[in-house]
């Protein structure tokens, strides 16, 4: 039988306690803080001496805990001390111990099943099979390997690696399927890309595909203080694509929902936009643009939420995205930490120390904009951490959508709107509406019956300017052949015809030829990269043109 609801753990200067969740709200017997705590009977199992222990994780199945403490070396500097433990939570025996010097990626990766447990080590990742510590089950070498990822889900368990280029050469993300590493063919898909200084990977629920956010910490165009961030997919079954986003500017989130058909990017300088794509990265719905930069979907895929934390006000858009109808529009102000309940219909915000150390507390909200508790820590109190308990797939129905807000005791707070400042000249003249920003409604993308697929706002923008283009041209040859009767302009251009129209000019006609033909060298050069092929000094200094020689491509074709 189902609980009614997950139980949510409170962490803070008050103590670590447990609180009901809704409808009750009600606060249970506060548990030693140093201790491991079995929450089903309340009952002390184990307690570690660990003074200097900074990180601790479960396994999935929560049998084997590990902890982690910065890394020492022994007084006579000829061996470091193992800093990396990991203790059966039964019987409270330590598994094993190793050395890890750094505090990223340092807790070992587990499949849900707890059969693989793999850590990267010295371009190795070293897999261990039934929490067996003590012998490798296998090794997959590469060199200069940064990171990598576990799939989620149930046998056949894939991995995806990551290695960062280096002297020229690519980075590249691969996936394999475990144990299958050896071989030339052994990857089953390989994506490789310039302008990586980290990545970060996200599989899909059901480990078909990956998402790959490529980083670089310096913009070089100067456009970004944040650097310049790609997005690249890629298919177990060997399909890979850049996912083209229509807005320049930072990404600041991407998730998949839980069906793994989709997923919601939140992307460009602010006001940011949010679109969803499926797997063919085509885009779905366009939530337009606002002031965001965390995507949410719900447990069960159904919900989204669309929210800006940080140095943004904490306003959220809630979304049915079956539907594309906005369900509500909550404001957490100075919120540092969202998540939804396993149950599908509540979310918790909070506003943690160290990150703010003033108006700490929680809010229990429904998704239709109800705030159903609320909590705030005392002013000479902190709250460091707030939790739901977790619970597997399927244990909550999915519920059907609600968009009446469902009522509460808890009094509502209307967000203070802050009223932009005028001199005391023009106080008493009439309010302009000017907007600093440009904003975009929401839009659906997805193709209708019978219509073409919807270009782009960008590629409309270009074509408008090539159409006019093309019509101040004929203009100017009608006044200098007034025998020649003109040719009216073209009142829309299918989309794919625009790459093979013709200036008019024989001069640029051939350099667009010649432009297109280095081009598509190019992209044989990356294609011949992606397969994991060596390539020349003089081939890679082709590739890093291709940006200058698109540029000059579109400058032709626009007639600039």
């Amino acid at each position: 039988m189902a609980p009614s609801t997950p139980l949510l753990t409170v962490r803070g200067s008050e103590g670590l306690y447990m609180v009901n969740g809704p409808p009750h709200f009600t606060e249970s017997t506060v548990f030693p803080r140093i201790n491991v705590i079995n929450v089903t009977n309340k009952g002390q199992l184990h307690s570690f001496d660990l003074p200097k222990a900074v990180c601790l994780e479960f396994s999935p199945k929560n049998t084997v805990l590990a902890t982690w403490q910065p890394y020492t070396t022994s007084k006579d500097d000829t061996a470091g001390i193992p800093n990396l433990q990991l203790y059966d939570v039964k019987t409270g025996t330590c598994l094993k111990s190793f050395i890890q010097k750094k505090m990223q990626n340092w807790c070992p990766s587990w499949s849900e099943d707890e059969t693989l447990c793999a850590r990267n080590v010295n371009n190795e990742v070293h897999f261990f099979e039934n929490n067996n510590f003590n012998t490798f089950a296998n090794k997959l070498h590469l060199k200069k390997i940064n990171d990598f990822v576990l799939s989620p889900g149930p046998q056949p368990y894939k991995v995806a690696v990551y290695v960062p280029g280096s002297k020229g050469a690519p980075s590249f993300v691969r996936l394999y399927q475990y144990p299958n590493f050896d071989g030339p063919h052994a990857a089953l898909a390989n994506k490789s890309f310039f302008k990586a200084d980290k990545v970060t990977m996200l599989w899909n629920k059901k480990a078909t595909a990956v998402l790959v956010i490529a980083s670089t910490d310096v913009d070089k165009t100067g456009a970004s203080y944040y650097g310049e961030q790609t997005l690249h997919y890629i298919a177990t079954n060997g399909e890979s694509a850049v996912v083209q986003l229509p807005k320049n500017g930072p990404i600041y989130d991407v998730v998949w929902n839980s069906s793994s058909t989709e997923f919601c990017a939140v992307y460009g300088f602010m006001p940011a936009k949010a679109t969803i794509f499926n797997l063919k990265c085509d885009p779905v719905f366009d939530f337009g643009t606002g002031p965001r930069n965390a995507a949410y979907y719900s447990p069960h895929g159904h919900i989204l939420v669309l929210a800006g934390f940080g140095n943004l006000r904490g306003q959220m858009e809630v979304w049915d995205v079956k539907n594309y109808k906005l369900i509500s529009k909550p404001v957490a102000s100075d919120s540092t930490y969202f998540a939804w309940c396993p149950d599908g219909e509540h979310i918790l915000t909070a506003t943690c120390a160290p990150r703010l150390r003033v108006n700490n507390g929680y809010k229990i909200w429904h998704y239709t904009g109800s705030v159903l508790h609320k909590y705030d820590v005392p002013s000479n109190a902190e709250l460091w951490q707030v939790s739901w308990q977790p619970f597997l797939d399927g244990i909550f129905p999915e519920k059907a959508i609600t968009y009446q807000a469902v009522p509460s005791d808890v009094p509502s707070e209307e967000p203070k709107v802050a009223t932009a400042y005028r001199p005391p000249a023009l106080r008493n003249k009439p309010v302009t509406n000017s907007k600093l920003h440009e904003e975009e409604p929401p839009q659906n993308m997805k193709p209708q019956p019978g219509n073409e697929k919807p270009l782009s706002k960008t590629a409309l923008k270009n074509q408008r300017k090539h159409e006019a283009k093309k019509a101040a041209k004929q203009e100017a040859r009608s006044d200098k052949s007034p025998d020649m009767a003109p040719t009216p302009a073209p009142q829309s251009t299918p989309r794919n015809t625009l790459s093979q129209s013709t200036s008019g000019d024989p001069e640029i006609d051939k350099k667009i030829k010649n432009l297109k033909k280095k081009l598509k060298a190019i992209e044989q050069l990356k294609e011949q990269a992606a397969t994991g092929k060596q390539l020349e000094k003089n081939q890679l200094e082709k590739i890093q043109k291709e940006k200058t020689l698109l540029q000059e491509l579109e400058d032709l074709e626009l007639g600039i």
